[in-house]
């Protein structure tokens, strides 16, 4: 038996399921449920909310921890070890494995520039950001990442600061708003901007993310990184149309 195929199979199985989950609440939270708690009065909230969110999150987080989990051991059988990182002509060096830290220590630069002024106007984060990830695949091209690899490096760089926003930002603060709320308290206002800054900017990092998860069914584009680089922009555009579809759905 081929134990490398089975683990890949399992970590895949499992990395799919969790992140249907995990991505899934992340739409309700942000094209349902922002819309539906904007109707609920004081006490309505102080009843619904205590009982609802800390459920919601629970799956939420996790959902979120065991796609990271997975995708990281999907990184490494499939590309790390699996043979598949590099174009021809090109292997292991220094600098690509320096490139693989990035991917991940991306997330603390994200969370600097969130927390700065700049990260007050949407517009303004998402163009730096996009520049900076550009420089980022131009730097995969640079130690020769394949086309997947550039591309599936791409997604978990977006994977990781969403996981990182969900764990050390979004949840902690949903705790308090949780408790304030219960208590029929006023929750905090900045934490309450911040979770919802931060559930936002997942929500836009989440369609170039499932771009870069199906990277070996865009084949088709490999040889030109402009589609990855317009893919980014194209998901966002998609995200921004959707947010205003969800500002006009009400209830009965």
């Amino acid at each position: 038996m081929d134990v490398t195929g089975v683990l890949d199979a399992l970590f895949r199985w499992i990395h799919i399921v969790a992140g249907i989950m995990w991505i899934g609440l992340l739409y309700f939270f942000n094209f349902v449920n922002a819309g539906f708690a904007a109707t609920m009065d004081g006490p309505t909230k102080q009843k619904v909310v205590p009982e609802l969110m800390p459920r919601a999150l629970y799956w939420f987080r996790w959902g979120a921890a065991w796609t990271w989990v997975t995708g990281v051991l999907l990184l490494l059988i499939v590309f790390w070890h699996g043979g598949l990182m590099f174009g021809a002509g090109h292997g292991w060096s220094l600098l690509a494995v320096l490139m693989i830290l990035v991917t991940f220590l991306a997330a603390a630069l994200y969370d600097v520039l969130a927390k700065s002024g700049w990260g007050k106007d949407l517009r303004l984060l998402g163009g730096v950001g996009w520049a900076l990830t550009v420089l980022v695949i131009l730097g995969y091209l640079g130690v020769g990442f394949g086309y997947r690899a550039y591309v599936i490096h791409t997604g978990a760089m977006f994977g990781t600061i969403m996981a990182f926003n969900v764990w050390m930002r979004i949840w902690p603060a949903q705790r308090q708003i949780i408790t304030a709320t219960k208590q029929g308290q006023a929750p905090d206002p900045a934490l309450v901007a911040m979770a919802g800054a931060r559930s936002r900017h997942n929500t836009y990092l989440s369609v170039p993310l499932i771009w870069a998860m199906i990277n070996y069914h865009t084949s088709a584009f490999s040889g030109n990184l402009a589609y990855l680089i317009l893919a980014i922009p194209l998901g966002w555009a998609a995200v921004y149309l959707i947010y205003n579809k969800a500002g006009t759905v009400k209830g009965f």
